[in-house]
Order: C-alpha cells, then structure tokens, then sequence
C-alpha cells in the first residue's frame, strides 16, 4: 500500500486527486494539506511526515510549489508535481535535490493522455510545417500564463522543426497582442470563466494549414495520469519531467 499527501487538497484539483486516490487500488490517501484550512486539511506541510506518507502530489500556486517540492525531497518523501510556472533552473534544482537525496520526482505540465499525445504529434508535424503558433484556453483561476503544456508544445516544436520560420514583427499601437516568442513560436493565453484546460497548434505552409487540438472538458481526465505517477515516482530515480517517459 502507498501512503499518499496531498498538497493543495482543497482546491479544484486537489480535490479531485484526492477523489482518485481514494478509488485507487494500492493507494491510501494518509494526509490533505491546504493553507485554507478547510475540513479535513491541515495548514501544514509536516502532516506529510506526520502521517507517514511516502508520496505527495502537489497542486498547489506557481509561489510555493518550488518549497514544497524542496521539503519533501529533504525529507525523504517522493514527489509527484502537476503545479505549472517551474522554469528550467527550478528544474536543475529539483534535479540536484533528488539525485543528492532518498527521493525521487516527477514533474509533468499536463497529465492527460490526449494533451501528451498532442505534444508528440506536434514535435512530428514541426518536421514539416516550420511556422507554428500555440493557443492555451484555461479557466480564469488559473495563476500562471502561458501555461506549463503550451511552454513545452512550444518547445518541442522549436527544437523538432527543420526551417528556420519567424513570425512577423507587431505593427500598431498594440504589439502585445500578437503573444509572446518562446523558442521561435508564439503562443497565446486566453482565461475565461466555462473553459477547464484546451489547447490549439497551428501550424501553415504553402497553401494548406494544419490543426492539433486537445479539450479537456472535466478534471477527471488527469486523473489516470496522477494515479500512473504516484504509482511510478519510486521506481524512477532522480527528476522526470512529463508524463510521456512513464507511458513508455
């Protein structure tokens, strides 16, 4: 049986993480941790310790997600982290904590199948099509932007494609509307109340263009891949980044 905590255990997500542990075989759900303190949630992050979990999840703000990971891997506790905004240094830092300790981590910006087979499909697209922009649609509670997905879409599609496309330059008095450049690409955030996590990847060449979408219509599609992690994280050591590596 694997002993799990909850970082963030009273928000949308955490709510639901817990939800699936609970229904999970050879899972058990040993502590819920929230600042709000609400029913069932303890303010602070020794119940981790307290409770005897081996596994956390945390799904908690881009402020805090970094000290919590640093905790637990300091206290010999596995981490499993679906909090998006870690940039490429926490990476490293998360890296060196895991390799110098007993812990190991997992990092993913999107745990649903569809949104991992979107990035794949988009790296092999980026082979042929080199101009290319993201769209990323979340609801309005969402902290941070553009999110963790579209940052790596981006990304894989910068580094996969052969060409060297560029996107136009702004023109007029509102140049940030065209989104900002990450590895060549551009990508845009819209937040709205009604959306939950949708992402687009246009792509264009001559005479013909190329759509990639992913909806997610309710949390509960992240659910597997969390489930997967937690059951994962023990067995693979030091920091792994995306869902991608435990589905091979």
């Amino acid at each position: 049986m694997t002993r799990v905590g909850v970082l963030g255990a009273a928000g949308r997500m955490g709510s639901e993480v817990c939800r699936a542990i609970e229904d999970a075989d050879g899972l058990e759900l040993v502590a819920r941790v929230d600042p709000s303190g609400e029913a069932h949630c303890s303010t602070s992050i020794e119940a981790l310790a307290e409770g005897g979990a081996t596994v956390a999840v945390d799904f908690t703000h881009p402020a805090s997600v970094m000290a919590n990971v640093r905790w637990c891997l300091r206290n010999a506790i596995h981490a499993v982290v679906g909090t998006t905004g870690i940039t490429p240094a926490d990476l490293e830092e998360i890296r060196g904590l895991a390799e110098a300790g007993d812990a190991n981590c997992v990092v993913a910006p999107n745990f649903a199948l569809g949104a991992v087979l979107l990035l794949r499909f988009a790296a092999e697209a980026a082979r042929y099509f080199d101009a290319a922009e993201v769209i990323e649609l979340h609801h309005d509670g969402k902290a941070d932007a553009p999110s963790g997905t579209a940052i790596a879409t981006a990304r894989a599609i910068g580094a996969a494609r052969a060409g060297g496309w560029s996107p136009p330059e702004a023109v007029g008095e509102f140049p940030a509307s065209r989104g900002v450049e990450i590895d060549g690409v551009t990508v845009h955030a819209v937040r709205l109340p009604g959306l939950v996590a949708h992402e687009e990847v246009l792509f264009g060449g001559a005479g013909q263009t190329l759509s990639l979408r992913h909806d997610t219509v309710d949390r509960s599609a992240f659910m597997p891949g969390v489930v997967l992690a937690i059951r994962a994280v023990a067995d693979r050591p030091g920091l792994t980044v995306g869902l991608d590596a435990l589905l091979d």
